[in-house]
């Protein structure tokens, strides 16, 4: 199903005479691979109600095209050189492109999740729109909390439910919607992708800091050079006592590649791989029981597993 959202996205068309300045970085955001993670969520959330995927594909390019619109903006919001190994649209071309091209992909997005049958289209839309509200909430959030010493745990955990949780979760719903799931099934389907998101938002945080450059597409460190309240860093902080402190000294350190390194010797003073993985795994546990509220058998479940174990034990 990867490969069929995959192929579809490429295929579309977005090219106009004389407006390649527009079009061009959208294709290259598009281009940019990634995991395809929204849109196989869509798809997988029409097929397990035993409608063909096919019937959920322009929805779910929809929604990779939203996706990938917040990207290039967070690229402009975080004044962000690379995006999955290479240029971002804004470092490629400049800060109003980035704008003005996302704002595009907005629009394409909304009209091709508008391209579902009529008698779900009202409910589809209102995931959509919902959805995307949630996802600006949490970018609000995430930006307040640079500014903000006093951020907690709980307080991060909500706002990455908003920020990543809620698009993983509208994606599965609006398959489910098209694929004629009840409303109590969709609901279900949305819950497994919020919580899905939260363990993905950790392993994410996790990955920033210790994973393989190479492999995970952007430079090592970024979210500690920014000065980001991640899962690694809250944790950290309340843990109180001298590496608390030690930490919270060293997230002033100057030049910034000394800061990464330190920061990253305190974090694994205090174990933090293992505490990102039993935060990961209670929220992949979370998504999993979620899904028993479909009522569908193991069988028809068996995608929605396979896809939150790849998510957990991914390296980039």
């Amino acid at each position: 199903m990867r490969n069929m959202a995959e192929e579809r996205l490429m295929a579309l068309d977005y090219t106009k005479p004389g407006l390649e300045g527009l079009y061009a970085p959208v294709r290259y955001g598009l281009g940019s691979g990634g995991k395809r993670l929204r849109p196989l969520l869509v798809l997988m959330g029409c097929e397990a109600f035993g409608v063909d995927a096919a019937a959920a594909l322009d929805a779910a390019c929809g929604v990779e095209i939203f996706h990938n619109f917040t990207l290039l903006h967070d690229d402009v919001m975080d004044a962000s050189p690379m995006r999955r190994g290479r240029p971002s649209v804004y470092a490629k071309w400049d800060l109003n492109t980035a704008i003005l091209s996302g704002d595009t992909m907005l629009t394409l997005a909304t009209q091709l999740v508008s391209a579902v049958p009529d008698k779900v289209l009202r409910p589809v839309l209102d995931v959509f729109n919902r959805m995307a509200i949630e996802v600006y909430e949490g970018q609000r959030l995430d930006m307040d909390f640079e500014e903000r010493p006093d951020v907690g745990s709980e307080e991060y955990i909500r706002m990455i439910e908003l920020k990543t949780g809620a698009l993983l979760g509208g994606s599965a719903r609006i398959g489910a919607l098209i694929g004629c799931a009840t409303e109590k099934q969709a609901r279900a389907v949305d819950e497994y992708g919020r919580a899905l998101g939260v363990a993905f938002q950790i392993q994410d945080d996790y990955l920033d800091c210790f994973g393989d450059e190479l492999t995970f597409g952007k430079p090592i460190g970024g979210d500690i050079v920014q000065g980001k309240k991640t899962f690694l860093l809250l944790e950290g902080l309340a843990s109180g006592g001298p590496d608390s402190e030690a930490l919270r000294d060293a997230m002033k350190l100057q030049p910034k590649e000394v800061r990464i390194q330190t920061v990253k010797r305190l974090y694994e003073k205090m174990d933090m791989e293992q505490r990102c993985r039993k935060a990961i795994l209670h929220w992949t546990g979370r998504a999993l029981r979620a899904l028993k509220q479909t009522g569908l058998d193991e069988a028809d479940l068996a995608p929605f597993h396979k896809l939150a174990d790849k998510l957990t034990g991914r390296r980039k």
